[in-house]
């Protein structure tokens, strides 16, 4: 049982985690704690970290900075946005097979 709920609910937990980790990070901060490769070996420049300084930026409200960091930044956000609303609407289905949505 728990196995099942793990699965169904593995990749929406992720993506919505993932989510408000970087809307709860301060994109402005140098010395925050990365798990990024190139941070590790001293590149000031990834396109990882662009992206993610992007999305913070565009949850505090500031578009110029987050189009700055990288430009994919929000349609990324729309794409995971949608992404987590079809895992749930399609989880909900599978709970309820036989209702008509």
């Amino acid at each position: 049982m728990i196995k099942r709920y793990f699965f169904k609910y593995f990749e929406i937990t992720i993506w919505i985690v993932a989510l408000c980790c970087l809307a709860f990070t301060n994109p402005a901060e140098q010395g925050h704690y990365s798990l990024c490769p190139f941070n590790r070996f001293g590149f000031s420049w990834c396109p990882g970290c662009g992206l993610g300084h992007s999305i913070a930026y565009l949850f505090r409200g500031d578009f110029a900075n987050s189009f700055k960091a990288h430009w994919l930044g929000m349609p990324v956000v729309a794409v995971l946005l949608f992404r987590i609303y079809t895992l749930i609407r399609f989880n909900n289905r599978l709970a309820d097979p036989f209702s008509n949505r």
